[in-house]
Parts: structure tokens; C-alpha cells; sequence
């Protein structure tokens, strides 16, 4: 299905959505993803930016978007790249799994449709790593097809219109329900953004500002006076404490990195060596050399979703074991490795120690 002209302003029905998109005509964000009016929205463009905005804030997305379609302008030279060179491009970001999954969307895209988008929600469900939001948003933004697009601003901002106080995630499903009742039929794709950039700019987590919301007549939370409760959120677990050991062997200005396995987590990229992750502190245990190693009287700290990890720092001038197992990398050229920001942390850390 071919890409739709971005929709022009149209008056509707009062409510909510007719209040919304009107401020939107007055005060969308300019983004280098949006299309202007009048302007065919690029798919490819749109499903990037979604992907790369996952659990990532604009201000870190856009000068890396910008980057990314300077060097891989459409979903075929994506397709084309080399892995590593892709994973590397994405070093920084966080949450490697989607960049394994944009490249595997990418090649289906390729394979299977020619290199176009399908324009469906339920076509785009069938790519691998699109989601039920990604999805939905692909669907509205760049095809103009009616889908309910819900993300952390949309949940927020209907949360407090609809005062739904069941704390999250269980409130998800009555979120989702609410937002259907208020997206449009046309301009789905405008008053998607248009939530997402009221619940970025005024609906906020923090001190919502309720004179300035376009759709501060319909909200209910404001005016029970629980905005700034909404959404409620159920209480968080303790997340658990694991330890490791990162492995630096350096020689002749050059350190040793290997790719970390496909699966699991930072799956693909290029790193520093390290032992196991386990309850207790491993020290030299799979050391990738002989030694003797020199343990730092420091250590990096990480947070993953699941567990919080301290890594303990050990360097060494030894040969790695095998050496079939990595490559040797320029010390000066580290920046270059795409090195995931955990172990570039570390590597700033060991190279001058």
C-alpha cells in the first residue's frame, strides 16, 4: 500500500479530538521524522524513528535518526548493511534487541514486499519485532489507517481525562478501551502525535500544566484534583544485585574486544571480554587469558530492566587464549567500535589506568 499525503487540518465534531488537533495545527513538534503538511509521510521514517524512540527520549533519538538516514536513507541500503555495522550505529542506544529486530524487519520488508511497507496494522504486526504499538503507529502515521496508538504520553494523558485509577500495568487494557473511544476516524495519524506531544509538553509526569491543555474541559482527573496522581503505578520489586568482571588486554595500542552471542542481552555487539554474571563476585573466573591480571580498586555499574549489575575492572599485557575469539582494536579508535555505553564506560576507565 502506498504512503498517504499527511492530512491537512479538517474541522470536526467538538470533543476532544477536534479540541487536540486543532492546538496540534498550532503547535506540533518540528521532528526530522514528521512529515510537513501536504508531504507524503516516508514510512521508513516513521517506523525508525518509533523503533528508536522506544524507551528513549527525543532529544537522544533525533541527532542519531538524523545520523542513521544520512548514512541509511531507506529500508533497502538497511537491509543491505552488514550486522556489525549496524549494531555498532546503535551503541548508545539501549534495548539491543531492537536494533536485531530492525534489521530482521527490515530484510523482510525486502524479501517479502518488495522493499515497500505493507500499510495495514495487521500486515505490520507480521514483521519481526513490530509490536502492537509500533504497529498501530506505523499504520496511522504513515498510512492514514485508523489504529489506537498508545504509549507512556498517550497512557497519561487518558489515564487523567478518564480519571482511571487502577494502578499500571493493569489499568493497560481500560487505557486502551478509552483511547479507542476518542481517536478519529480521519487523522488518526495527527492526533496520535498530537497526544504524544501534549503528554511530552504539558500533560507531563510532573506538574502538569492544565491552563495551557487543549483538552483540559474534558479531564476528569483535574477536575477531582488528582491529575498529578494519574496514572497510578503499582509498586516496584527490588530489582536483583549481580557481579562480573570486565577483562582489558591491551597490547602494542591495541585492545582485545569479541562480539557478544546473538541471543541475550547487547546480543550482536562488539565488547569487552567479561566472566559470568552471577550472585557473587567472580572474580578471574573465565579469564579470556593467563595474566597475570591487575584488578582496578574500581567498578561499573549498570542498570538492566531485570537486575542491576556491578562489574569489577581487571587488566592484563597477556595473549588471549584463543585467539580466533575476538580482534584487536585500536586503543585510539575505541569510539569507533560502537562499543554498548556499559562497556564504553569501562574502556574509558581501564585504558588510563
Amino acid at each position: 500500500m502506498d504512503a498517504k499525503l499527511s492530512s491537512s487540518p479538517a474541522p470536526l465534531d467538538g470533543g476532544p479530538a477536534a479540541r487536540l488537533l486543532t492546538w496540534y495545527d498550532r503547535h506540533a513538534r518540528d521532528l526530522p521524522w514528521r512529515s510537513k503538511p501536504g508531504e507524503v509521510p516516508d514510512p521508513y521514517c516513521v517506523w525508525l524513528s518509533e523503533v528508536m524512540l522506544q524507551q528513549t527520549t527525543v532529544a537522544a533519538v533525533t541527532p542519531r535518526f538524523t545520523a542513521w538516514v544520512a548514512r541509511w536513507p531507506d529500508v533497502a541500503s538497511l537491509a543491505a548493511a552488514p550486522d556489525e555495522d549496524i549494531m555498532a550505529a546503535w551503541a548508545g542506544l539501549g534495548y539491543y534487541a531492537r536494533a536485531r529486530n530492525l534489521v530482521k524487519a527490515a530484510r523482510a520488508v525486502v524479501a517479502e514486499h518488495g522493499g515497500r511497507f505493507p500499510g495495514t496494522e495487521a500486515e505490520l504486526r507480521e514483521l519481526p519485532g513490530l509490536g502492537a504499538y509500533t504497529a498501530a503507529a506505523v499504520a496511522a502515521i504513515a498510512f492514514g489507517e485508523r489504529a489506537v496508538v498508545v504509549d507512556s504520553n498517550v497512557e497519561r494523558v487518558v489515564a487523567r481525562v478518564f480519571a482511571i485509577q487502577t494502578p499500571l500495568p493493569a489499568a493497560r487494557p481500560a487505557i486502551r478501551d478509552a483511547t479507542d473511544r476518542i481517536t478519529p476516524d480521519t487523522r488518526a495519524g495527527d492526533f496520535a502525535q498530537a497526544m504524544m506531544d501534549l503528554g511530552s509538553s504539558i500533560c507531563t509526569v510532573k506538574k502538569p500544566q492544565c491552563l495551557l491543555c487543549p483538552i483540559a474541559v474534558d479531564c476528569r482527573a483535574r477536575a477531582e484534583g488528582i491529575a498529578e496522581t494519574l496514572p497510578a503505578k503499582a509498586p516496584k520489586k527490588k530489582r536483583p544485585y549481580r557481579h562480573g568482571t570486565i577483562f582489558w588486554i591491551e597490547r602494542d595500542g591495541h585492545v582485545w574486544l569479541v562480539r557478544r552471542p546473538d541471543k541475550g542481552l547487547l546480543g550482536g555487539m562488539r565488547a569487552l571480554p567479561t566472566g559470568p554474571w552471577t550472585d557473587e563476585r567472580p572474580g578471574l573466573a573465565d579469564a579470556p587469558a593467563e595474566g597475570p591480571w591487575v584488578m582496578l580498586n574500581d567498578t561499573v555499574v549498570h542498570g538492566f530492566t531485570h537486575f542491576e549489575l556491578e562489574l569489577a575492572l581487571a587488566r592484563t599485557g597477556g595473549e588471549p587464549a584463543d585467539p580466533d575469539a575476538g580482534e584487536w582494536w585500536p586503543i585510539k579508535d575505541l569510539g569507533t567500535a560502537g562499543l554498548p555505553t556499559l562497556f564504553a564506560r569501562a574502556a574509558d576507565r581501564l585504558k588510563g589506568a
